[in-house]
């Protein structure tokens, strides 16, 4: 399926914003383009990885990717395999130049026209999304950052910690709408009810991702599949009136 910013759905039975009064997005690579900053995340997760279990560079990368691949972390892969403790490994791994990243009026302006409230859902901390939301200049447009320490340290895409965060927030997610970049992690707020949209921005495959991060577009549990968040948010607005 040709990936569009365009509002209709995929087809019979996808699910619409008319009833959306609670808009979710994850962070990285949703709200603004991952590979702007994934770099120097990726090589300071491999140098912790390197460091905590004392094996080389190369063999800390293979473990990082299919930890990640496993258990939607690799820090949730080094907690269950080999008992790390979270804290210093969050610290480290999203201590960044966040400089990169530019202010995005067009996509502040259409957070502000959407009705209702906007959170973020994050397997980062909170810290990096306040972060990355300042750098955007869009920290005024949202109620609150739901982030991996919430979801306590169980991360995306467990259906645990989509529960825990509908029940934080006290979200209706008939009346919700959840922004994700990877497929499998729309499986679960879909099954609970929410509407889901896959945002692929153009280019991400040439920079770093991986077969299996760009698997699922067609799923059933992928309503709306988009490249263009901004302009999409837009068309909602235009079509709700």
């Amino acid at each position: 399926m040709p990936i569009s910013s365009r509002l209709t759905p995929r087809g019979f039975g996808q699910r619409n914003f008319d009833k959306v009064e609670t808009w979710v997005f994850d962070l990285d690579n949703t709200l603004y383009p991952h590979h702007l900053l994934w770099q120097q995340i990726d090589d300071r997760i491999r140098s912790y990885v390197a460091e905590f279990l004392k094996v080389s560079k190369d063999e800390a990368f293979r473990v990082q990717k299919d930890y990640y691949k496993r258990y939607g972390t690799t820090m949730r892969g080094l907690m269950t395999e080999h008992g790390l403790k979270p804290d210093d490994y969050l610290e480290y791994v999203h201590q960044i130049d966040h400089s990169p990243l530019e202010p995005n009026p067009a996509l502040g302006a259409a957070l502000s026209s959407l009705p209702g409230r906007k959170l973020i859902l994050t397997n980062g901390t909170r810290k990096h999304a306040d972060a990355i939301m300042r750098r955007l200049e869009i920290y005024q447009h949202f109620e609150d950052v739901f982030d991996i320490v919430a979801a306590e340290l169980e991360p995306k895409p467990s259906a645990k910690t989509y529960e825990r965060f509908l029940e934080r927030h006290d979200v209706d997610p008939a009346k919700a709408a959840m922004f994700e970049d990877l497929a499998r992690n729309l499986e679960a707020p879909h099954a609970l009810g929410m509407t889901t949209v896959l945002v692929v921005p153009a280019g991400t495959r040439e920079v770093f991702r991986e077969d299996w991060e760009l698997e699922g577009r067609d799923d059933p549990h992928v309503d709306h599949v988009i490249d263009d968040l901004s302009g999409f948010l837009d068309r909602i607005m235009l079509r709700r009136g």
